[in-house]
């Protein structure tokens, strides 16, 4: 009879699992499935695309939090979000940044260390999406929607 169970790990090679781009060590530890690659995890928080990218050695955090109206919209007065919109870079929180991007999209975006472990990395794209809440509702409340 042959032997059809599966070879056993060598202990000098610790299985890894995935999680999106990245290869996860039995420790948690988190590292790229592919060598220079600067790996990303892409989420949505209330109807927004986010994502967690990994590059030089630092966690960048950004969503694209909604967008300046077009002049051919009717009803949205494109000057007063982009004015709103102006106002509240002073207001985030250290370490954030506003960017207004060519198509008009307007995207938080948070820097971060590094995380090593899969639950820490996780742990920091729930704390920037709950953060994220109040300059959604700010951004809605003057015209700027989800893009």
């Amino acid at each position: 009879m042959k032997n059809t169970a599966p070879p056993s790990a060598s202990p000098l090679a610790p299985a890894r699992l995935t999680l999106g781009p990245f290869a996860v060590a039995e420790d948690g530890t988190l590292s790229p499935r592919a060598p220079d690659l600067s790996p990303a995890i892409r989420f949505a928080w209330r109807g927004r695309i986010c994502e967690a990218l990994v590059h030089e050695g630092s966690l960048r955090l950004r969503a694209i939090a909604g967008r300046i109206p077009s002049t051919a919209e009717r009803g949205a007065d494109r000057h007063f979000t982009a004015r709103a919109v102006a106002a509240i870079p002073p207001e985030l929180p250290e370490g954030w940044l506003l960017r207004l991007t060519a198509d008009h999209r307007v995207a938080l975006e948070r820097q971060a260390p590094l995380r090593t472990t899969a639950v820490t990395l996780l742990g920091e794209m729930v704390r920037f999406a709950m953060a994220l809440d109040p300059y959604l509702d700010r951004l809605e409340g003057v015209g700027a929607h989800p893009a």
